[in-house]
């Protein structure tokens, strides 16, 4: 079982009189990219900068591979690498030195230089000035520069912001390959919603400062099904379904009805919808989206 690298327990923040976190907790794990999502104003910022004692939380309690980041701050930040706006780089000077000179910093050799310039797919542009990167190499020289010292956790804040879609693809492929091979925690906040469905194995949801929904995106092999089922009598299909099954259903727009139903089940219950006359058109799987998760927890998006 993978274990913790970042856990927040009943966090609280105000700011004068206005609460912006609320009794807010979450876990994640090694090798696990989180994300956390929200409308504008929920307090996805103000979470990532107490993580990071930029300011502090009032109550509650932050930890980063066990570490307290008030009692042992040092000991914690030694654990994280962040990007929470642009990554600080020299432009006249060449990728290689720019992460040079910060291995410097942090007592870094040559060897684990060339490992992230290879982890970020930069060691062929190495050379070249930062001045002359696109957008998207810069992100990336960032990620190599918050990666040297192998920390447990990375944490950014809209890191494809600007990016066109071969960035965003880069960017998200070299995530993934981060967290699942190289075991590092990604805690991820983003505005791009299907972004975050391509790159995530769980998100958590927050309005208001409080984390509305926590949810697994990416199941290695999953025993519910979610269908959308085409009849020509719904409501028929639905009584059929309720009586015999005990499974609730919830029409769409289209007027088609989808179940949640336990994968074994599924020719059970439409042989049984056939017997019965129920004309079927069509039975399709219909995936859980993020898009779905942030609407439902967030009433619609209506503080966006």
């Amino acid at each position: 079982m993978a274990n913790t690298v970042l856990e927040l327990k009943n966090i609280s923040k105000s700011f004068g009189k206005k609460k912006v976190i609320n009794n807010l907790s979450l876990e994640v794990k090694e090798g696990e990219i989180y994300g956390f999502l929200g409308p504008n104003g929920s307090g996805k910022t103000t979470t990532i900068k107490m993580i990071l004692r930029l300011i502090d939380n009032d109550s509650g309690e932050i930890k980063v591979n066990g570490y307290d980041n008030k009692k042992q701050f040092e000991k914690a930040m030694e654990c994280i690498g962040a990007i929470v706006e642009n990554p600080d780089m020299y432009r006249y000077m060449s990728g290689l030195d720019n992460l040079k000179l910060h291995a410097k910093i942090r007592n870094v050799g040559m060897q684990r230089i060339n490992e992230v310039l290879d982890l970020v797919e930069l060691k062929d542009r190495a050379k070249e000035k930062v001045g002359k990167y696109s957008l998207g190499m810069k992100q990336r020289l960032g990620l190599a520069l918050t990666l040297l010292h192998k920390p447990k956790v990375l944490i950014l804040d809209e890191p494809t912001n600007g990016l066109d879609p071969a960035g965003i693809k880069k960017l998200r492929d070299i995530l993934k390959e981060i967290a699942h091979k190289e075991g590092v925690a990604v805690f991820v906040s983003s505005h791009i919603l299907t972004e975050m469905q391509l790159m995530c194995d769980k998100v958590a949801v927050i309005d208001n400062g409080n984390v509305v929904k926590i949810e697994e995106i990416t199941k290695t092999e999953s025993t519910i099904e979610k269908l959308e089922i085409a009849v020509k009598n719904v409501e028929k299909a639905i009584k059929i379904l309720k009586e015999k099954f005990n499974i609730e259903s919830k029409i769409e727009e289209n007027k088609n009805i989808v179940v949640t139903i336990e994968v074994e089940k599924v020719p059970v219950v439409v042989k049984e919808l056939a017997i019965n006359d129920v004309e079927i058109k069509s039975v399709i799987p219909k995936e859980h989206t993020i898009e779905e998760i942030f609407f439902d927890a967030t009433e619609g998006g209506k503080n966006e």
